[in-house]
Formats: structure tokens, C-alpha cells, sequence
């Protein structure tokens, strides 16, 4: 049965890594491995069990005669319901996240994006476009700032050749920005609520190779682009009647919701609760000041005619699920013992984080940037008491290993465009091939990404 769900596992992974030809949305097949890959586990339950948990087991049973329906209680109570809750505390803070940037871009709290990016200037609008869903993504979620940048540049560029170079580097900078806080990107967070690294340690590393990883292809596409941009300037988007919110008003949305959010880190080092509670928490306080603040709308029917939360509410669904889904099909596969086979053969034959990062940034290229970052990480847990000078000091609290897999792999997925899900996005936006953006833009991520992972390496090198 090892075998069988292994096997699930890789044909997901080609599946999810193929989706562009097949037509298989990423998320329904996140979900079957999730879903089936347990189903598979617990109809030999108790081999499995009495394999991994063999003396908790026992003691659950307190006597008792184990039967397969003791089996399926136990794994219930103690082992599927661990994996739900630590996909569930992602999945809630995305949502929280996702509600977050809702609301603020519903009030308008972002159009001073578009009042920035007014100009036929090309090098103004790349840089400035990129540089503010860089900053947001790393403070929000980078699929809904990467959707929300997107819809505005579309409304903006009208030649299409400007679009799809425009639209790669918000994605550039998108996953880029992300990838530097614990809070910007479902893997950084994962590693933060495990307790593999710490918010303030896991930033002051990942930002400069982050930072490099987003200029260096975003100056090499400016190089593309004409001096002057196709573009056409519309009225501001439909809103019903909350663009009376006056400047102040939606500044102080802004606070609350991006001020929030960076004093979760503080808010999990005090509580110890899960991060998503902070989040919650915040959202609350937003929700709150939303509802004061439009308390003078006529009529709020026409909040829904909005277009542009409606498209990011379908993608947010389908990553939430996404995640969720890979989460579970890992869950179960590490309960089979396999990954404790695989670590012990990479510690013995490979015992290299760096040559394990690359090979992981070039695989989140092919199938996902974060199924292949959950895998690295599912292999090893955070090792304690080890030194930081050994091979296995990689592993313990921030460690090495777990900031090298989290830059190769949110970076490396923008190697192509279906490594990521906001790439993804921007294939379906802009009618991009994978053959066009291999022409014309793996050769510039892939620069930007050996140049940033050396910067990464030097810092660990000078400062451990």
C-alpha cells in the first residue's frame, strides 16, 4: 500500500506539473491526492499505525484488544487530525489575508498604484508597479497582489506584447516579495508556525537575495520595452458609492490592514497561538472600521457589480484548496515512513543543502513551487541540540536549509510560467505559452535567481 500511495503522489505531481497541457486544474488534483491518499491509509491502518506510532498506540488501546476500528480511532484522533489542523491554520490565514486585500482595494485603499503609475514612461511604470507588489506581497498574499497588479496593468497597456513582459514582472516580484517574510508566501509561513525559523532571522536573511532576485530580470525586461508605452488611462473603477471614502479614511484602512499584519510576528511571539488568530484578529479590526466608515451607503447591492474581487475570490478559493489539498497528500505519505527513507539516502549519498536547493528551485519550475517546498521540507524535521557548524546544524532552527529551499523554490517557480499559481494566472490573463516565456524570460529569472542564491550563500557563509 506504500507503494500504491507513493505512486498517487508522483502521478500528482506530473499531473499539477502538466495541468497546462491537460487541462486539469491544479487544485482538483491536489485535492484527489489529499482526499484518496488517506482513504488509501487507513484501509491498512493498523500496519501502518503499529510500523510508526507502535507505543502511543499501545497506551491509546490502555489494554484493550486493537481491532481495525480502534485503528481508525486513533489514527482519527491522533494523526489525520494533526495534518488538518496545520493545513487548516495555513489555509485560515490565507483567507484572512485574501479578505484583507479585499477590502482594502474595495475602498480604493490602492489606487494610489494607479495615480503612480500615470505615465507612458516605461521604466516608471515597470519599476513602479513591480516595486509596489513587491512591497504588498510580502505583507499580504502574493496570488491576490499578484491579481490585483495585473487587472490594473490590463486596464492600463494596451499593446499585448507590453502586457504579457509588464504582467511577468509583476509575477516576478510578486513571488519574489512574498518569499522574504514569514507572512508573504504559504511556505514562509509554514516554516514559521513548524518552528523551523523565526520571523525577524528568516527576513534579515532573505530580503537582499529576494531584493536581487526581482531587480536583475526586471531591468533586463525594462531593456525589452519601448521608451514610450501603448496606454490608455479609463475612469477609476466602479465601486458603488464607498469612493466618498475621503484619502484619510482609506490611509487609515491601509494602516490598520497592512500595520496589522506586521505585528503578527510579535503577536505569535507573545500568545504562541497559531499566526492565523493574529491575522483573524486584524481582519476583525478592519471588517469594523470597513462597515463604520461606509456606514452612509445607499444602496449596497451594488457592491456586488464589483469585477475585480469576484476574480480574485475564484483564485483565492482555488489556492486555498490547492494547499490544502497537497498538504494532506503529504501528510499522509510522511505517516508511511517514506520520507524518512528518502532523507536517509539524500544524508548518505547527496549531503548537500545547496546541490538539494537547486535541484528543488529547478523541479518547482516543472510542477509547483509549493508542492516542492512542502516535499523538501516534509523530509527533515527541525533538528534540536544540534551544532550549527555540522552538516546536520543545517536542519536545526533556522537553519540553512530551510531559507535556501524557501528562496529556490518561490523563485525558481518563476523559471516557467506554470511553476507558480499567479504564473498560471497570467497565462490564462494574457494567452502566454510556455514556449514564449521560455524564450523570453527564463533566461532573465534564472540570472536573477543564481545571482540572488550567491548573495544568499554569502550571507550564510560570513555570518555562521
Amino acid at each position: 500500500m506504500t507503494l500504491i500511495i507513493v505512486i498517487l503522489l508522483l502521478l500528482g505531481y506530473v499531473l499539477i506539473g502538466t495541468g497546462h497541457l491537460t487541462g486539469v486544474n491544479k487544485s482538483a488534483i491536489a485535492m484527489f491526492i489529499g482526499t484518496v491518499g488517506w482513504v488509501l491509509y487507513i484501509c491498512y491502518g493498523t500496519d501502518f499505525v503499529m510500523a510508526q506510532h507502535s507505543l502511543d498506540y499501545i497506551d491509546y488501546l490502555a489494554g484493550a484488544d486493537p481491532t481495525s476500528e480502534t485503528a481508525k480511532s486513533y489514527i482519527y484522533d491522533n494523526i489525520f487530525l494533526y495534518y488538518v489542523g496545520n493545513a487548516a491554520s495555513i489555509v485560515m490565514f490565507l483567507l484572512a489575508t485574501m479578505s484583507i486585500i479585499e477590502i482594502l482595494n474595495n475602498n480604493g485603499c490602492f489606487d494610489f498604484v494607479t495615480s503612480w503609475i500615470r505615465t507612458r514612461n516605461s521604466k516608471r511604470l515597470l519599476w513602479t508597479i513591480t516595486f509596489a507588489t513587491f512591497i504588498v506581497s510580502a505583507n499580504l498574499d502574493n496570488l491576490t497582489t499578484a491579481t490585483m497588479m495585473l487587472v490594473i496593468m490590463h486596464s492600463i497597456v494596451q499593446n499585448r506584447r507590453q502586457r504579457m513582459l509588464i504582467g511577468c514582472a509583476i509575477v516576478i516580484a510578486a513571488n519574489c516579495g512574498g518569499c522574504f517574510t514569514v507572512i508573504g508566501d504559504p511556505t514562509g509561513l509554514l516554516l514559521w508556525g513548524d518552528g523551523a525559523v523565526t520571523a525577524t532571522n528568516f527576513t534579515s536573511y532573505m530580503a537582499l537575495p529576494a531584493i536581487v532576485a526581482w531587480v536583475v530580470p526586471t531591468i533586463l525586461i525594462n531593456r525589452e520595452l519601448p521608451e514610450r508605452l501603448d496606454t490608455q488611462w479609463s475612469p477609476m473603477p466602479y465601486r458603488g458609492d464607498d469612493t466618498n471614502l475621503k484619502p484619510w479614511q482609506r490611509v487609515v484602512m491601509l494602516f490598520v490592514g497592512i500595520g496589522g499584519l506586521w505585528f503578527i510576528p510579535t503577536f505569535h511571539n507573545i500568545t504562541k497561538l497559531s499566526p492565523f488568530l493574529g491575522a483573524l484578529c486584524v481582519l476583525s479590526v478592519l471588517w469594523v472600521i470597513n462597515e463604520v466608515m461606509n456606514r452612509k451607503l445607499m444602496n449596497a447591492d451594488q457592491m456586488s457589480q464589483r469585477l475585480t474581487p469576484r476574480a480574485l475570490q475564484y483564485g483565492s478559493l482555488q489556492q486555498m484548496l490547492f494547499i490544502m489539498g497537497i498538504m494532506l497528500g503529504m501528510g499522509v505519505v510522511t505517516e508511511t515512513g517514506v520520507f524518512d527513507d528518502v532523507s536517509a539516502w539524500m544524508n548518505e549519498n547527496v549531503h548537500s543543502v545547496w546541490i538539494l536547493g537547486i535541484v528543488s528551485g529547478l523541479l518547482s519550475a516543472l510542477v509547483d513551487s509549493f508542492t516542492i517546498a512542502i516535499s523538501d521540507i516534509s523530509l527533515y524535521p527541525v533538528i534540536r541540540g544540534a551544532l550549527p557548524g555540522d552538516y546536520i546544524g543545517n536542519f536545526i532552527a533556522n537553519g540553512a536549509y530551510w531559507k535556501i529551499i524557501a528562496y529556490t523554490t518561490a523563485v525558481g517557480g518563476c523559471l516557467l510560467s506554470i511553476g507558480s499559481i499567479s504564473g498560471v494566472a497570467l497565462m490564462k490573463m494574457e494567452h502566454i505559452r510556455v514556449g514564449w516565456y521560455m524564450k523570453n524570460l527564463t533566461l532573465k529569472v534564472l540570472t536573477g535567481w543564481l545571482i540572488g542564491l550567491g548573495v544568499l550563500w554569502l550571507e550564510l557563509y560570513l555570518y555562521n
